[in-house]
């Protein structure tokens, strides 16, 4: 890969990052859609796929525009989803799990 390239590389990995999280920081449908308090955790998980979707989309703009496209095989889904749904742990944790626990000691 060439050292240009590299801006690339990291550009798609923060697309992902803040892709991956926002279905779990946001109460909009689908980020512009109408406001849903609380969203339903289907949804959620909904959105979390159409943005992999998208973040995927974008990689393989910024591949072709870089230089050929490579073909991937079903291994390399299964690896890139492991990782975006590794990416969105974060927003996870902090929607379920330690706003809940704030909200138990602010309550209790």
């Amino acid at each position: 890969m060439a050292a240009g390239h590299a801006v690339e590389v990291w550009a798609v990995i923060l697309f992902a990052l803040i892709a991956a999280n926002l279905p779990f920081i946001n109460e909009r449908l689908f980020i512009v859609g109408p406001r849903r308090a609380p969203k339903a955790f289907g949804w959620r998980v909904l959105e979390l796929l159409l943005m992999a979707a998208l973040t995927f989309g974008v990689g393989v703009l910024l591949e072709s525009s870089i230089g050929q496209r490579q073909p991937q095989k079903w291994e390399f889904f299964a690896a890139a989803g492991c990782l975006f749904v590794t990416f969105a742990f974060p927003g996870f944790i902090w929607r379920y799990l330690r706003r809940s626990a704030l909200r138990e000691s602010a309550g209790g």
